[in-house]
């Protein structure tokens, strides 16, 4: 249980750094140090399965897409100058509401821990039980995370296309 508490406070930490770093590289490789957080995370709830997924898609795939992204972008020239009180007020309203909504939904949550045990079973963590629930269970979710990856791969395609008419070679 000590190991859940350090790879939890490893894994906000790293999330922190995400949201803090300047340098947008860095802020893609504390995600990529978060994504293997998360991995333990998942050893730990016996999906190794989930784990094995987390590393190969999101630690690396999408990784490499946003890096390919932010090296296509020209950071320097679509910086603006400084944030004017408007957006910060706005950034620290919705922070504020959506950490409001957060710990509202924690304390209704039921913590006694009877019902995650009586469910447990050898098989929690492995690929059929986990296809027979994403298929049956969460078929709309999984279908709209998949569009929203292709919405996101045209426009980043959209976004170079663009910076490359704009050059005159």
């Amino acid at each position: 249980m000590n190991f859940w508490y350090f790879l939890t406070a490893l894994t906000l930490l790293s999330a922190l750094m995400v949201v803090l770093s300047k340098n947008p590289i860095h802020s893609v490789l504390y995600l990529v140090f978060t994504f293997f957080c998360i991995s333990g995370h998942y050893v730990l709830l016996n999906a190794q399965f989930l784990m094995a997924v987390n590393i190969v898609v999101y630690a690396g795939a999408i990784m490499v897409l946003f890096l390919f992204v932010i090296m296509m972008m020209d950071l320097r020239k679509n910086m603006p100058d400084s944030k004017n009180t408007l957006t910060k007020l706005a950034g620290a309203i919705l922070g504020g509401t959506l950490l409001v909504i957060m710990v509202a939904a924690t304390r209704k949550m039921d913590l006694s821990g009877d019902a995650t045990i009586a469910n447990y079973s050898s098989q929690t963590g492995m690929v059929e039980s986990l296809g027979k629930i994403l298929y049956r269970d969460y078929v709309l979710p999984f279908e709209l995370v998949s569009v929203l990856f292709f919405v996101a791969m045209v426009g980043a395609v959209m976004l170079g296309k663009r910076e490359a008419g704009e050059r005159n070679f």
